[in-house]
């Protein structure tokens, strides 16, 4: 039995949370997703965790074994995410939190409920079904006896990776707190989400408190293959890319080929409405940072890689590595071999560093006060 503090690892995916607690002291003695793919990439990195697959709402209570100190979610969020149809937690995948939620009423329920929980979404949840869909999911928590608090942390801080996510935690005991919201941790929209809370909740909820993350010294250009490691689009099939940019983003390109250095960007091509007429687009960065991770066959296309060096364009697709890197995930991860499945895997996931982050500043003194307190 571990003697560190332990947690259920829900809609697991390939275990990226479970890095980021493992390296913050937390281990993971459960998981469980539903998913064929991502429970492979589970079992084939984490051989040594039991693993259940299967759909949330097929698990039982005699499924779970123990007694965690935590359980953490991340819960499909394609029905509040602000590239999907955002149907709110009532729609059937986002709706699998209720799922998570029966399982954790019944471990209280045998005295084995989990002293913290934490919930990772997509910022959408704040304002998904009017804002309902965040209330719901805060009530809950604070009608089952916790303290709930939020959290909105940019993988940026830490990876060359454009990555906001939310995370709900919930917690019965001690924390640390601040006495009202700090940056960068809780953002505009979150106070105003928080301000449109039920009174109840509002009175138990607490602005938990991280440290400041330290400067960021990666760019993207350091987690990419060596130019000549990687396929790139021919000629033609790149002049057509970059010809989708819109005039602002043609000027980022052309500022970048007049610079004469080696500038290294990342786009999206992406649907906008221009005088009334979806046109497709290509937006591109030159700031160090890559776009978010998405899935292939999510909102956006699979994101393009534009090397600009002594007045020539080049462009090719970020490999499923180079996402595994943005996440914060070492190279001896095991990726699936198919890369529409290593960039899904990525995309569907959570940065590890910031789980260690979240972890190491909140979750674990949580813990450790619990276990000072017995």
């Amino acid at each position: 039995m571990s003697i560190r503090p332990t947690a259920f690892e829900f809609f697991a995916g390939g275990g990226l949370a479970g890095l980021g607690l493992s390296a913050a002291g937390i281990d993971t003695v459960f998981a469980n997703d539903m998913d064929g793919a991502k429970a492979r990439a589970f079992t084939a990195n984490h051989p040594h965790t039991p693993f259940r697959q299967g759909d949330i709402w097929t698990l039982t209570i005699d499924d779970l074994p123990g007694r965690p100190d935590m359980a953490w979610a991340s819960s499909p969020c394609q029905d509040v995410s602000l590239a999907g149809a955002r149907g709110g937690l009532e729609a059937g995948r986002s709706g699998a939190f209720w799922g998570f939620w029966r399982l954790m009423q019944g471990l209280a329920a045998r005295g084995r409920g989990p002293r913290v929980i934490v919930l990772e979404n997509v910022i959408g949840l704040l304002t998904s079904g009017q804002g309902l869909d965040f209330a719901a999911v805060c009530t809950a928590m604070v009608e089952a006896g916790y303290t709930v608090g939020a959290l909105e942390m940019d993988a940026a801080h830490w990876l060359p990776q454009s990555r906001p996510r939310l995370f709900v935690v919930a917690i019965q005991g001690e924390a640390p707190r601040a006495a009202g919201p700090t940056q960068p941790f809780h953002s505009a929209r979150l106070v105003a989400a928080h301000a449109r809370l039920p009174e109840a909740v509002k009175a138990a909820w607490a602005w938990w408190s991280l440290p400041a993350p330290p400067q960021r010294n990666l760019d993207l250009a350091a987690m990419l293959e060596p130019d000549d490691a990687v396929c790139w689009l021919d000629d033609a099939d790149a002049i057509l890319a970059l010809a989708l940019a819109a005039p602002l983003h043609r000027a980022r390109i052309a500022s970048a080929l007049a610079s004469g250095q080696r500038c290294v960007g990342a786009a999206y091509r992406r649907v906008r409405t221009e005088n009334g007429h979806k046109v497709q687009r290509l937006e591109i960065r030159f700031d160090g940072l890559a776009g978010c991770l998405r899935t292939p066959a999510g909102g956006s296309s699979r994101q393009y890689v534009v090397v600009c060096d002594r007045g020539l364009a080049r462009v090719r697709r970020l490999t499923g590595r180079e996402a595994a890197r943005l996440m914060g995930v070492s190279d001896d991860y095991r990726l699936p071999s198919s890369e529409s499945a290593a960039l899904k895997l990525m995309g569907d996931a959570v940065a590890v560093p910031v789980v260690r982050a979240l972890a190491e500043g909140l979750l674990l003194p949580a813990l450790l006060d619990r276990r000072a307190a017995a």
